[in-house]
């Protein structure tokens, strides 16, 4: 087992680690849900969304309340939905997604953490195109009571375009353009999500070495490590071999 594909089993187990990270992460979700489409989760599918996933990470619902009430604040803080594009070494192609409420600092520390773990930050639109943009809804494969082949059978309609399973959990993808009308079936058919986002694929991935893909992965985990901070997608194959 090389490296990258341990890298891909550790990153799997703590998604979400870390209790103040996710935390911060889920208040940010609340606080740009709200801003878009209002306080009711009723009528604002994002806003349900973030609540499903501040249930996932165990927010408790005190937690969650407060998030609400300092985002209907009118003098809450805003935040805004950047991204920033570069490349790691080795030639892996890296794209940072976070939520700023001071873009100038937020620049700053992500371009210094690039250069100081072998990377470079470019400009937009320099990997950007290296990916596709999905919907990602990951749930228990216990929530699923129905046949699962019949399932996906039937979600095809409404945007389904892939299915990853283990014995642990299924992980459905849908077009970008899909992502609501897929959220909206899934709770039609009463079917609990574990966690919903958009994420970046990429359209090709580069094999590394042991050694340099540790070189990849530091300077994917200290992006990680900053507050503002919310995704790093990147082209490293995280193959199982």
């Amino acid at each position: 087992m090389g490296r990258a594909f341990e890298y891909r089993k550790a990153r799997k187990m703590k998604r979400w680690a870390g209790m103040a990270k996710a935390f911060t992460k889920v208040g940010r979700e609340i606080n740009i849900a709200i801003k878009e489409g209002g306080p009711d989760p009723d009528y604002n599918p994002r806003l349900r969304l973030a609540i499903a996933n501040a249930k996932a990470v165990n927010m408790p619902k005190a937690n969650v309340d407060a998030a609400i009430k300092r985002a209907t604040d009118k003098d809450s803080t805003n935040y805004d939905e950047v991204t920033f594009e570069g490349y790691g070494p080795h030639g892996i192609a890296i794209l940072v997604e976070a939520t700023s409420d001071n873009n100038n600092r937020t620049v700053a520390n992500i371009r210094h953490v690039f250069s100081k773990y072998g990377g470079s930050m470019g400009v937009n639109g320099s990997v950007d195109y290296m990916f596709s943009r999905k919907g990602q809804f990951r749930v228990e494969r216990g929530a699923i009571k129905d046949d699962l082949e019949e399932l996906e059978l039937e979600l095809i309609d409404v945007g389904l375009d892939g299915m990853e399973q283990d014995e642990d959990e299924v992980t459905f993808y849908t077009a970008f353009e899909d992502f609501g009308r897929f959220q909206q079936e899934l709770e039609r058919r009463n079917i609990e999500v574990d966690s919903a986002e958009l994420v970046r694929l990429p359209s090709h991935t580069k094999t590394l070495s042991d050694d340099e893909a540790e070189a990849v992965i530091r300077l994917i985990d200290m992006l990680e490590e900053d507050d503002d901070v919310a995704n790093v997608f990147h082209t490293m194959d995280e193959g199982e071999a």
